[in-house]
């Protein structure tokens, strides 16, 4: 297996900068396209281990990258709970009764119970893992509490998600009440995760930027790390990375949690998050995936110009700072690819 995405988050020496793409299985890849065309549902897809390790897969036909990442959705843990999700086009995922209050969050199917709906997610981390036939290595995933908690209560997307925070600070032990039921479903689906074979983990705090400096750690960190931690004792050799979008200004409490990585997205730059986290974790990012519109000579230069800011020292993984949009052009990502191993293999060069 090509170990580098692992080498660089468990401190290890390593030969080239390691890359891969959040959202890399998706609608920007026309194969992706004809493989969702087949079912009339997204989670039909989810649930079907074939058709996720096929689409897990096509990047990596594609391109060179250093990992895969089990095609799945955080929404899968809100649904096994008993929310009724959909995926609605021009609307993304909407459930159709969020939760209001406290008693709608105990009538939540206990953990251990709305586990027993999650098999399928196993499942296709089992097929994938077998498809890449040890070459690279496989992440598993889940999405932090914080922003479980977002959709759960507003119902849908937001850009303030006013109703879930209203409930912070209305009515703060009702809202962790609900965190707390996340974080601990949240444990056993990762560690089915790593059963089912995969190789380390991503917690996705997609939303934990709305929060402020004071209930950050409060609501979402203090999370995620307790997630973290009881994969760390169960399973001290799988490396777990948090991506908090919009987090950049909290990186030096990150790196004093358990995580072993730190996503960043394009707001901070890869100097300064390598400055506020002080070795104690590798650092992922941070290329604004906007950026994949430009020409190929100025997505060249995004990218070189990344690894100019980016202290040598500082252990790193390339990826975008957010996921990749459905409409980029699949050859702007090769150009991204290849423009990163020129540049990522002189940086290490250099480092040494």
């Amino acid at each position: 297996m090509r170990t580098t995405y692992l080498d660089v988050l468990q401190n290890k020496p390593y030969t080239h900068t390691p890359l891969w793409i959040m959202r890399q299985a998706g609608r920007y890849l026309p194969e992706y396209r004809q493989v969702r065309s087949k079912f009339t549902d997204f989670m039909e897809m989810c649930r079907n281990a074939d058709a996720c390790a096929e689409v897990a897969l096509q990047p990596i036909t594609r391109y060179d990258l250093d990992a895969s990442i089990v095609f799945s959705d955080i929404l899968t843990i809100p649904e096994a709970m008993g929310m009724d999700l959909q995926f609605i086009s021009g609307q993304g995922p909407v459930f159709s009764s969020p939760l209001q209050d406290k008693q709608s969050i105990c009538n939540l199917l206990a953990p251990e119970e709305a586990m027993g709906k999650l098999e399928y997610v196993a499942n296709a981390v089992r097929t994938t893992k077998a498809a890449l036939q040890d070459k690279i290595p496989l992440i598993g995933f889940c999405g932090s509490p914080w922003t479980l908690a977002a959709y759960m209560i507003e119902g849908h997307g937001s850009k303030q998600f006013t109703k879930l925070r209203k409930m912070m600070y209305s009515a703060p032990s009702t809202l962790h009440l609900l965190l707390e039921k996340l974080a601990e479903i949240s444990k056993l689906y990762l560690a089915s995760q790593i059963q089912a074979g995969a190789n380390a983990l991503m917690i996705f705090d997609t939303w934990g930027g709305l929060l402020s400096a004071q209930n950050y750690p409060l609501f979402s960190l203090q999370y995620m790390d307790n997630i973290c931690q009881y994969i760390k004792e169960k399973y001290p050799h799988i490396p777990v990375t948090f991506f908090t979008k919009g987090g950049g200004i909290w990186l030096k409490s990150i790196a004093e949690k358990s995580c072993d990585g730190a996503g960043v997205d394009w707001s901070i730059s890869m100097h300064d998050a390598a400055l506020k986290i002080d070795g104690k974790v590798a650092l992922q990012g941070n290329l604004d995936p906007a950026a994949l519109y430009g020409s190929n000579q100025s997505i060249q230069e995004a990218v070189k110009q990344i690894f100019q800011q980016k202290v040598p020292t500082a252990r790193y993984i390339f990826n975008l700072g957010h996921g990749i949009y459905p409409d980029i052009d699949p050859d702007k990502v090769k150009v991204m690819v290849e423009a990163v191993r020129e540049y990522g293999n002189i940086s290490q060069k250099s480092a040494v």
